[in-house]
């Protein structure tokens, strides 16, 4: 401990105590302490063993090193319910002060037999030194022989006695050091097996309630569906650490047996289960098992680096603090704080893990389909945890093209539609039964510490089998610091994955980021629920390393109250198996904005593309190649001419608008004139009209007139 670095703790020493269901201290006893913070309750009790062990390992390898003969200062073993430290303590000493004793005995033996063999060897040579008769010589030389066979037989007893003298007494503090470390390793073991059973207690207290809650619940009929509660942040709110949230739910594992039981009836499933359904936990997915030998060989080999990115300072202050309560598409900023990528590749990005997409497609099940497409909804989001640079904004008309047919059997296009406000239109059509489209608006908010980003948008999913139509929109992206300390991204909100041909449904949560929470950062949960609200799937994981899920073999309303008096949802689930998990970033990708395997590839330069791609952007061609002032000066010049163009372009609009408006004045004059002459010409004609019946009855009225005269 003399050579160790300032705040060491020995672990032979060391006190470790549990705080709570995810907190431990470890301790020395005295100026050192550190209270150690674990994700979940089993993660805690995994590093507990591991240290106890490593503790009795370092106790052990102390008590072999330690040859010298100081006296062993004696030490109290930690106390428990019946038992002492100081009585197990004297039960030791008592025992060695006893064998001690016993040695004594021996060594007090040794010198009687010593002594009287002695005697006896001289009493024998001087009978054998008188000259006696034939026979009793005979006898005395054999009494003479045995003597001194008991002679060297006690002599070596003697010193094996001596040795296991010495070797006792050297060591006695050897021994009563590993006792004393196997007496504490058991007040250990006796406390750990102590909280384990009372957290099987707690458990075995819950799942009764809950299946008390869920008879009480069954008796009662109730009518209408419960709308959920989704809290909304104020745009206009500042933004603060979430407090602890509990949790919407409880997952408990089940029986695995437990869906085998045709008699039983409680888990909510019928007796009759497809078996597309079972495989997503009683056997691994065939889907998974395609041999590497079936995958498409691609024509040509993508790059894997890119140049470096160089290390420039920048006066963050003096570009931020005139654009506080600006929209960010208005902002004027540098290259600095971009990556070498538009928006529009950005946004191909997504499909990273279109894998997922492909074992959708193969899926006969419309809830296990639904679990893949979720897993794919929060994938996108697993390349945004190091990626704190903003992409390019794409010019309006601007494009981009991703085909990878031979790679990986899909082809990606993306154009920007709209400049203010801006917006993207993506297509996606795979040759392995899936379509993807979406399109992206994006609302942002600049608050002096942090970055809101809000996409607007909504995507959809369309695979051929079945039909099964999937929307989805994307959550809240924030980025804090944006003025001082370390830029850090969270993904916060929720997320309705909802099949329209089905009626099935995932919700997911995004869990914001706390420092009072215990639950493990980046946490995303969700039920894959049918169109009645039963739930049949629990998604679990974090939305930058890897989702999980399991089947739910019963729900039920119990177990303890939420923080508003609301009763949890307790759902028994089998095991939970990994449906994604993220690709592990390429080699030296802290130097290349820490750009994944299909990052580095998007803005390489490729034959044949659009005059509009955004390969063919020349400040984000400069900014990648590490030539930052130009691609400043370029970006600046590109931005310029847009808004001239928007300028123009907007004049024509309204005088477009002005040549429109007089030639309808022009119109509405003309259409005056003519109904004027058309009402003039009507009356003409409505005049000789009346003038030709007048005169048809004066003629007859003449005819009448005759006729009486001539009667």
């Amino acid at each position: 401990m003399g050579h160790t670095c300032r705040g060491t703790i020995n672990l032979a020493t060391a006190t470790i105590t549990v705080d709570d269901a995810c907190n431990f201290v470890i301790s020395n006893g005295g100026t050192q302490t550190y209270h150690l913070k674990a994700s979940c309750e089993v993660e805690r009790q995994r590093w507990i063993t591991a240290l106890e062990l490593a503790k009795a390992k370092a106790a052990r390898m102390q008590a072999e090193s330690d040859d010298s003969g100081d006296d062993f200062p004696p030490t109290s073993a930690p106390t428990v319910p019946g038992q002492g430290g100081a009585s197990q303590n004297s039960e030791v000493q008592s025992a060695l002060r006893t064998l001690g004793s016993k040695v004594e005995d021996l060594s007090t033996c040794n010198d009687l037999i010593s002594k009287h063999g002695t005697a006896l060897q001289r009493s024998l040579s001087e009978l054998d030194s008188l000259r006696l008769t034939g026979e009793a010589g005979d006898k005395i030389r054999q009494v003479t022989e045995r003597a001194t066979l008991f002679r060297i037989t006690s002599n070596a007893m003697i010193n094996a006695c001596r040795d296991f003298l010495a070797l006792a007494q050297a060591h006695s503090k050897r021994w009563q050091k590993a006792l004393q470390a196997e007496r504490d390793q058991r007040v250990r073991l006796e406390e750990t097996l102590e909280q384990l059973a009372k957290q099987h207690n707690h458990l075995e207290r819950a799942f009764r309630g809950a299946a008390q809650a869920n008879a009480t619940a069954d008796n009662k009929s109730t009518a209408g569906s419960r709308k959920g509660e989704a809290s909304d942040e104020d745009d206009d709110n500042e933004f603060f650490d979430a407090m602890e949230e509990a949790p919407e739910f409880i997952t408990v594992p089940a029986d695995p047996q437990f869906h085998k039981r045709s008699s039983s009836n409680i888990s909510g499933f019928n007796s009759e289960i497809c078996p597309d359904d079972q495989s997503l936990n009683d056997e691994p997915l065939a889907m998974n098992q395609e041999s590497p030998s079936q995958e498409l060989v691609p024509l040509k080999k993508r790059r894997t680096r890119i140049p470096d990115k160089p290390n420039y300072s920048l006066n963050l202050w003096s570009i931020m603090k005139n654009c506080i309560g600006k929209e960010l598409s208005k902002i004027p900023m540098p290259v600095n704080f971009n990556e070498p990528i538009s928006m529009l590749q950005r946004l191909s990005e997504d499909l990273e893990y279109h894998e997922l997409l492909d074992k959708a497609a193969k899926c006969h099940n419309s809830l296990e389909q639904l679990c893949y497409v979720a897993a794919f909804s929060v994938s996108s989001y697993s390349t945004t945890v190091y990626r704190t640079g903003k992409p390019f904004n794409p010019l309006l008309g601007e494009t981009y093209e991703l085909d990878r047919l031979r790679e990986s059997g899909y082809r990606s296009l993306c154009e920007q539609v709209s400049h203010h406000p801006p917006a993207a239109a993506h297509h996606v059509i795979s040759d392995r039964g899936w379509t993807l489209r979406q399109e992206i608006t994006v609302a942002s908010k600049f608050r002096g510490k942090y970055l809101s980003i809000m996409p607007l948008g909504t995507i959809h999913a369309i695979f051929e089998k079945g039909e099964h139509h999937y929307t989805w929109k994307k959550v809240t992206t924030t980025v804090h610091n944006i003025i001082v300390g370390k830029l850090w991204i969270d993904q916060s909100g929720e997320i309705d994955v909802v099949n329209h041909t089905t009626g099935d449904r995932c919700h997911l949560k995004f869990a914001p980021y706390s420092y009072f929470s215990r639950d493990v950062a980046r946490k995303v949960t969700g039920v894959v629920m049918d169109k009645t609200g039963k739930a049949h799937y629990v998604l679990s994981g974090t939305w930058d390393e890897k989702m999980e899920f399991s089947r739910v073999m019963q729900s039920s309303r119990g177990g303890e109250n939420g923080t508003e008096g609301k009763q949890k949802t307790v759902y028994q689930t089998l095991k939970a198996r990994e449906v994604w998990r993220r690709n592990p970033l390429p080699d030296g990708a802290e130097t290349m904005y820490y750009f994944t395997a299909l990052a580095l590839t998007l803005n390489e330069t490729e034959e044949g593309v659009s005059p509009t791609d955004s390969r063919r952007r020349p400040d984000q061609r400069l900014m990648e190649d590490g030539r930052w002032d130009e691609a400043n000066a370029e970006k600046q010049r590109l931005e310029e001419k847009q808004r001239s163009v928007r300028r123009e372009r907007e004049r024509e609009a309204a005088s477009q608008r002005t040549s429109s408006q007089s030639e309808e004045a022009v119109d509405e004059d003309s259409d005056l004139s003519l109904k004027s002459a058309h009402h003039d010409n009507y009356e003409a004609r409505w005049f000789s009209k009346c003038e030709d019946q007048i005169t048809d009855i004066s003629e007859e009225m003449t005819k009448a007139s005759v006729v009486r005269i001539g009667k």
